[in-house]
């Protein structure tokens, strides 16, 4: 068996590995994803259009809150994808102060073009980790929601 400080080391490099890994997903938010010839959207602009095509009526503070960003933040991505003619805004038409996020035709073609790319990505990874136990994936799972949950709390009490 381990010893008690054993156990924490590998937990330590763990968690290294975990913020290594992050780092690099980070890296990769910004690669380009062709939308068409003479169109490109980096990853993490394509998530945002994923998000908006997947939950009609979002409006930029439910975008924040999804992606764990300030309504700034989100406000700054989404005029930077409405300038580049992925979105557009809406008045509500429930609440006319409220403003409502929705996809262009460029906006769904990169929908289609980020769909595509998450379907290989996916394929690829499935693959991998089909070498996993059940048991192996069923522990990753359980870790990965509670690193979730401690960057939940820490979102949730940074000051904006």
């Amino acid at each position: 068996m381990f010893s008690m400080e054993t156990k924490t080391q590998i937990i330590k490099n763990t968690i290294k590995k975990f913020a290594s890994v992050a780092l690099k997903y980070s890296a990769s938010e910004e690669l380009p994803i062709r939308v068409d010839e003479n169109t490109i959207v980096s990853t993490k602009e394509a998530h945002v259009i994923q998000t908006i095509g997947d939950n009609k009526n979002i409006g930029v503070t439910e975008l924040g809150n999804f992606f764990g960003i300030s309504k700034s933040a989100a406000s700054q991505m989404v005029s930077k994808l409405d300038s580049k003619g992925f979105i557009k805004k809406m008045r509500s038409e429930e609440n006319s102060k409220e403003v409502n996020l929705v996809l262009t035709k460029l906006g769904e073609k990169a929908y289609k073009a980020h769909e595509q790319t998450h379907k290989n990505d996916s394929e690829y990874l499935v693959a991998r980790l089909s070498t996993f136990s059940l048991s192996q994936i069923a522990t990753l799972s359980v870790m990965l929601e509670s690193i979730e949950e401690i960057m939940d709390e820490r979102l949730k009490n940074r000051t904006d």
